[in-house]
């Protein structure tokens, strides 16, 4: 068991590790209009482009799986972190597609690597302590990306340039990953888990369904301020605010969920997530003024804020194969849509347009939320 201090360092330091995963990769996405003009590309090969994070990301959580088996969590978190936030100013000043397309790549293998390392570590965090923690963390990573599209777009607002920006939302990032290695739990050096078998079914299951999950959330954080630029909702400058809002909702969700869980379950919980992200995949649609559309990614992130956490939960109490090598197969499978949604909603836009794109994300996460019974009856 974990002692009370070491108990209380480790739950700061992946409160921080959940953070800067969120604060990086949502600092990006106010900079997604700016690539695109710079570099003077259209839709389809914006998505290619996009399509290079994705690809970084599940290469490097292929090899974490391995490693944090065998090494730990912990180093695998600090090397992550640290990535995000030396890669991040790079992609303000990439100048061709070349450069671009290589500097996602770093930055995808940066932020795969500390996505499984961290979901790793709070899994062992949750099974010492006897505690559901999940969704906080989660919540944490949602603070992270509110913070991280707050503090770009503000930036980006007040004419200071995206190297700046991206400069001191760099120095923020390193600060916080830091602060949270002296408390992060050194695992894995005793740990007699393989380290590889072959996915259970149910377990592939939940992969796929997080799969969705990533895809419609990497989506949103990626085409979202293209979208309410490019339909004259908002000003180049304020694009990140519908990311910014959509994270502010997952938070609020995510912070609540723990305590909703235990008290309605965690099918129900996935149940009730449809209704908000029907309506507000509607509202983006469909939006004549920004305000509808920015209730719309409110509604969005606050009907989808607790599926990864239940889907992890779930990992957690799956009994049929290691929980690391579980949790790093469904955090693999979410990334996995990562490596396809960028370039798949780039196609439908370039074909049917941006909000039609869009709506194919709300059916798609419509399928994730209404499979909640086959998840309780599987992951067992």
């Amino acid at each position: 068991m974990i002692l009370s201090a070491n108990w209380y360092a480790g739950l700061l330091g992946t409160r921080l590790a959940f953070f800067v995963a969120g604060f990086g990769l949502a600092a990006w996405a106010p900079l997604v209009p700016l690539a695109k003009q710079r570099l003077a590309v259209d839709d389809r090969m914006l998505g290619h482009l996009l399509l290079c994070l994705g690809t970084g990301s599940v290469i490097a959580m292929v090899l974490t799986s391995v490693s944090s088996a065998r090494y730990g969590s912990k180093p695998i978190i600090l090397a992550g972190g640290l990535g995000l936030a030396i890669m991040l100013p790079c992609l303000a000043i990439a100048d061709t597609p070349v450069r671009l397309g290589a500097t996602l790549f770093a930055f995808g293998g940066s932020l795969g690597s500390i996505d499984v390392a961290m979901n790793i570590h709070a899994i062992e965090l949750e099974r010492a302590t006897g505690r559901p923690l999940m969704s906080g963390f989660h919540a944490h990573y949602s603070i992270g990306e509110f913070t991280g599209s707050a503090a770009a777009t503000s930036f980006l607002s007040l004419q200071l340039g995206p190297s700046f920006s991206t400069l001191v939302c760099s120095a923020l990032m390193t600060i916080a990953i830091v602060s949270a290695w002296p408390g992060l739990l050194a695992t894995g050096s005793g740990q007699k888990d393989p380290l590889f078998i072959l996915p259970h079914r149910s377990v592939l299951l939940i992969a796929v369904l997080a799969a969705i999950t990533f895809l419609v959330e990497g989506a949103i954080l990626d085409w979202s301020a293209l979208l309410l630029v490019e339909r004259d909702l908002v000003a180049e400058a304020h694009g990140g605010v519908g990311c910014m809002l959509f994270s502010i909702a997952m938070a609020v969700g995510r912070l609540s969920g723990d305590a909703v869980v235990a008290r309605i379950g965690d099918r129900a919980t996935l149940m009730l997530g449809t209704l908000p992200i029907v309506t507000g995949f509607l509202a983006v649609m469909a939006a004549p003024f920004a305000l509808i559309g920015m209730a719309g990614f409110l509604l969005i992130g606050l009907g989808i804020s607790n599926v990864v956490p239940v889907l992890c939960r779930c990992a957690g109490k799956q009994k049929v194969m290691p929980v690391g090598l579980a949790i790093a197969v469904i955090t693999t499978g979410g990334y996995a849509g990562i490596l396809v949604g960028p370039a798949g909603v780039g196609l439908v836009a370039y074909i049917f347009g941006l909000p039609l794109a869009f709506g194919m994300l709300g059916a798609l996460m419509c399928i994730v939320t209404l499979s909640a019974r086959i998840i309780m009856t599987d992951h067992r």
